[in-house]
């Protein structure tokens, strides 16, 4: 039977283990929720502070060429495609995800109208997250198409001859269910469609190969497992043999060839700079570089393929250690066992209580979150494991705490059946 010493060993020969001295982490605090928001970089305020007080407190406008802030996204977003399979001048840092969402989207939209006019579905999975579903019934109901949703394992089925768009996020949300990008991208293509991929649950979490998938376009999110910050800056990343072929629909003054020539009509920048859209915003822009900065800095070490390892034997762990002693509480497990389907993050359900018992553990001191149900899926309590600075000794301290919390009932407390705005 696994021991806590037995975990305390395994961080001790962990090769990845240096890698957490980079970030801020509070005493007492076991941090189970990089899946929503990364921790903070130890390098980032102290970048910050430069930015405001040198950059912008001395230099002024001056740094947007002696910074180098005009570069920014593009710089930053170079860092990010090592991370995703993709080349240097494919990827830009730009805006949120959902607004990156719906440029990917119209312009995906744009070429199957050029090339087959018949196309008029956008098709994804029932589960996607909601911001995904709601652009994209948006983006449905400009062009008079259809959205259709579909359960994970009849999207191959449901590709056929009137599907312009196949929209997925790699890594679901709720359950952590992983896709696979290659064959599923491969179906699309040969149905005729493009294929969409969100990475904002597994960018700089499990490794991506977009230009290996021979992906269409992509989009993610800066602020999980990238460590950007709170609302840092997305990406976008168009395969090149799109880049130019349609402007993408919000066409504004960064995204043009030349910003400062200052014309009344717009020609689009090459490539993905046309991707850009307003003035990028610099402070969170400087912490989103940061935060990339702590992921590449696990390559010498082996890179996505180390933390991919670690981030599997870190759920699986949790897992096991969960069924052992947690056993008779009404746990259940969502996410899938099989590695090949599991990105960094365990879901669970209880028919009772989950929002409680997530309250409870987050006064405890152990952070998870917890995803409202519906008619058609459970409650879930969710954890990431984001392998920069999870350590197995966390994940046994977390579930003793989980056993406690269910032992003893304190979940039925008043206090933590209080909803509060963010979950």
């Amino acid at each position: 039977m696994l021991t806590r010493q037995d975990c305390e060993a395994r961080d001790r020969a962990d090769p990845l283990a240096p890698l957490r001295e980079q970030f801020v982490l509070p005493e007492g605090v076991i941090y189970l929720d990089g899946n929503s928001l990364g921790v903070l970089p130890r390098a980032t305020p102290a970048r910050i502070r430069e930015v405001v007080e040198c950059e912008w407190g001395q230099d002024l406008i001056r740094s947007w060429n002696t910074a180098g802030w005009i570069h920014l996204p593009h710089r930053v977003g170079a860092k990010i495609a090592r991370l995703v399979g993709a080349e240097a001048g494919e990827l830009t840092a730009a805006d949120s995800t959902s607004v990156n969402l719906y440029k990917v989207l119209v312009a995906a939209s744009r070429l199957a109208q050029a090339d087959a006019p018949e196309r008029r579905v956008i098709l994804s999975e029932r589960s996607n997250f909601p911001t995904d579903l709601y652009i994209a019934q948006s983006v449905a109901q400009e062009l008079g198409w259809a959205l259709e949703l579909v359960e994970a394992d009849e999207i191959e089925a449901r590709l056929g001859p009137d599907v312009a768009v196949l929209m997925l996020t790699h890594v679901n949300y709720r359950t952590g269910r992983m896709h696979d990008m290659a064959v599923l991208t491969r179906r699309a293509h040969e149905a005729g469609a493009l294929a969409i991929w969100d990475l904002a649950h597994s960018a700089g979490a499990v490794p991506v190969d977009l230009k290996g998938c021979d992906a269409d376009f992509a989009i993610g999110c800066g602020y999980k497992y990238l460590n950007g910050g709170p609302g840092a800056p997305a990406f976008v990343w168009v395969h090149p043999r799109h880049a130019d072929r349609f402007w993408q629909p919000l066409a504004g003054w960064m995204g043009h060839a030349s910003p400062f020539e200052f014309t009344p009509d717009y020609k689009p920048a090459a490539g993905i700079a046309r991707y850009l859209c307003g003035t990028p915003p610099i402070l969170s822009m400087a912490a989103l570089e940061c935060g990339v900065d702590t992921v590449l800095a696990a390559e010498p070490l082996g890179g996505m393929a180390a933390l991919r390892e670690k981030s599997l034997a870190l759920t699986q762990l949790f897992m096991d250690l969960v069924e052992e002693r947690c056993a008779g509480h009404g746990l259940a497990l969502v996410s899938p066992r099989e590695d090949a389907l599991r990105g960094s993050q365990v879901c669970l359900t209880r028919e009772e209580g989950g929002y409680a018992i997530v309250q409870a553990l987050i006064a405890r001191g152990v952070i998870g979150d917890f995803r409202a149900g519906d008619a058609r899926m459970p409650d879930i309590l969710r954890f990431g494991f984001t392998p920069l600075y999870c350590r197995h000794v966390d994940v046994w301290d977390a579930v003793e705490h989980l056993r406690a919390v269910l032992e003893s009932g304190e979940w039925r407390r008043p206090e933590f059946n209080q909803r509060h705005a963010v979950t």
